[in-house]
């Protein structure tokens, strides 16, 4: 038979668990790595993480444009973030993830990572030096507690990008 508690005590221990999650610290970004670049997505700008599907190519395209996912039904276009940044292409065997980016932005996009390295705190960073040629959809650079640089996409600017909506290589 399961343990009677009073309304009393239920309550009490609801205004201590309401007010722990309160305390803790905030989780608002996901730590990705491209490229050897250690690079930051708001939390509310990443949806799913899966592990890499089989890719479906589309030819005539520019090389960091990896192809066509299924994702139960729904065909998403795969960017190759490092290959897209200039970098070497992403291996899709081992830790490499996608993580679809554009479903809140009513677009069928996923990025292409080598890993994902976890949740973090915007209190973890501090801001970091601005890039002689800025780009507009790496608003911000910032530096870990251990020195590291993270570049952090603002998704919103990266799917309206010129080059980035433009895959065609003809």
């Amino acid at each position: 038979m399961a343990k009677r508690i009073s309304l009393r005590e239920f309550q009490e221990s609801l205004v201590r668990r309401l007010a722990d999650a309160q305390s803790a610290p905030r989780r608002d970004l996901l730590g990705l790595t491209a490229g050897g670049e250690q690079w930051l997505v708001d939390l509310a700008d990443a949806g799913e993480i899966l592990s890499v599907p089989p890719l479906a190519s589309v030819p005539l395209t520019q090389p960091w444009f990896r192809g066509l996912a299924n994702v139960r039904g729904t065909l998403f276009g795969v960017i190759d973030l490092s290959a897209f940044c200039g970098g070497p292409t992403t291996s899709l065997a081992g830790t490499a993830r996608l993580v679809l980016i554009g479903a809140r932005h009513g677009a069928n996009c996923a990025l292409l990572v080598s890993n994902t390295v976890g949740l973090r705190s915007p209190e973890d960073f501090e801001p970091g030096d601005t890039p002689e040629t800025p780009v507009a959809w790496i608003p911000r650079h910032v530096n870990d507690l251990h020195g590291r640089r993270w570049k952090h996409i603002d998704v919103p600017q990266l799917l309206t990008n010129t080059e980035f909506l433009e895959a065609s290589a003809v």
